[in-house]
């Protein structure tokens, strides 16, 4: 009965070998080519390479892994070495290397092989496209913003203390952080007009970086509408549907915090919610195809960046500083200072804001009534705060498209939520 079962798992697995070789094959079978110029393997090279790494890992000796390892290597070095093209590669010799390695990893892990197999073939089909990607689509600015982005997220980021310093009031992870999504929303709405019709581009690259920080969307659209590359008014119909966002997360906060005050604030809500996203989409349809010479794609100068690492590294510095000044009020004056803490936080994050008044109690507690007026004074001072970093970041013009749409439905907010007490 045991040796029953060892034969089954052994069919299993190289079963599973066969199928992940001959995935592989059949797609360099395809390119392999005639005559003899034709590439070192096909389909049936690699499900025997796989086979042969299936079979020596269930034999169990680890040098006979290696040393069946070392002469498919051995194979693929002497193709190469011997193979007379125009234009030699060797995408064929590491991937028949690589189906050996599947094959051995089958004995371990099923699934894991399979999927490995999978993510190889597509690569190796998706040839052309990749070259096509990295040698036509992207500008040289576009790899410079990306090593940038990623030296900071994966090697600055991790490195950067994770711990309050100076007595609570700084954490510099955070600030790393903020940084971090300030230059992915750069990012995202530099690929998004690159992708996508100016128009959609705009509405829904807002929409979701509305959900990160509203107030960080409004800077980075002004700074684009301050260099007169982007129509303003569609830049402000797209910083005003980041609002949306804005909304949503009032009511995310306050299941989190206080689920008792969602009977109060659904309404509000959606009334802010309605008008931000109306009053949003008008801006962005009214707007002659997305830009000022009636074109429907952006036209970005050649050699573009994805990001001004200046002018998202200076929006982080004075969100911190307002972050700081808030806990040094509250450790000031107390519990009146944490409401008026409460306010100043409402320049930068409406949403740190309207956790820390929710806290003080339930909507049927004696402090509700002072709790609502404070709330809806915390999103009057944030409306305020939105319109003077859109001056700020888009000029005159910009904020005077922008600031209208904040206060319509920050007005909307206060207003249902006033009548609903």
């Amino acid at each position: 009965m045991q040796a029953s079962s060892d034969f089954s798992a052994a069919m299993a697995v190289l079963a599973s070998a066969l199928g992940c070789g001959l995935l592989m094959g059949i797609e360099r079978e395809r390119r392999k080519g005639d005559g003899p110029f034709r590439s070192l393997a096909g389909v049936r090279s690699f499900a025997l390479a796989a086979l042969s790494g299936a079979a020596a890992a269930l034999i169990g000796s680890t040098a006979l892994v290696a040393v069946v390892g070392v002469f498919i290597a051995a194979l693929a070095v002497t193709a190469y070495a011997r193979d007379r093209s125009g234009d030699p590669g060797v995408t064929t010799e590491i991937a028949l290397l690589l189906a050996y390695l599947i094959g051995v990893l089958c004995a371990r892990d099923q699934l894991l092989a399979a999927a490995l197999a999978v993510a190889a073939t597509g690569l190796l089909a998706a040839r052309d496209s990749l070259h096509q990607f990295s040698r036509d689509w992207l500008q040289p600015g576009e790899v410079r913003s990306g090593l940038i982005l990623a030296a900071l997220l994966l090697l600055v980021a991790p490195l950067v203390p994770n711990e309050a310093l100076w007595q609570g009031l700084l954490n510099p992870h955070v600030v790393m952080r903020l940084l971090l999504v300030l230059l992915v929303i750069q990012s995202l709405a530099h690929v998004g007009r690159r992708l996508l019709q100016a128009r959609q581009a705009m509405a829904l690259s807002a929409l979701a970086s509305g959900f990160v920080s509203s107030t960080a969307t409004i800077a980075s659209l002004g700074m684009e509408a301050r260099e007169g590359t982007v129509a303003v008014r569609a830049q402000a119909g797209a910083a005003v549907l980041s609002c949306v966002a804005t909304m949503a997360q009032i009511v995310v906060v306050a299941a989190a915090v206080q689920p008792a005050w969602l009977v109060r604030l659904w309404a509000p809500a959606l009334a802010g919610a309605v008008v931000a996203g109306a009053w949003g989409w008008w801006r962005v349809r009214g707007a002659t195809g997305g830009l000022e010479d009636g074109t429907t794609r952006p036209q970005l100068p050649p050699d573009t960046a994805m990001f001004k690492l200046r002018d998202a590294a200076l929006i982080a510095a004075l969100l911190t500083a307002v972050q700081v000044g808030v806990q040094l009020l509250t450790r000031w004056q107390g519990d009146a200072g944490m409401l008026a803490g409460a306010l100043l936080a409402a320049l930068a994050d409406v949403h740190a804001a309207t956790a820390a008044l929710l806290v003080q109690g339930g909507p049927a507690s004696p402090m509700a009534p002072a709790v609502a007026q404070a709330l809806m004074a915390a999103l009057l001072v944030h409306a305020g705060s939105k319109s003077a970093v859109a001056l700020a970041s888009g000029g005159w013009r910009y904020a005077l498209a922008v600031a209208p749409g904040i206060v319509a439905h920050t007005l909307a907010f206060v207003g249902v939520m006033a009548f609903w007490g």
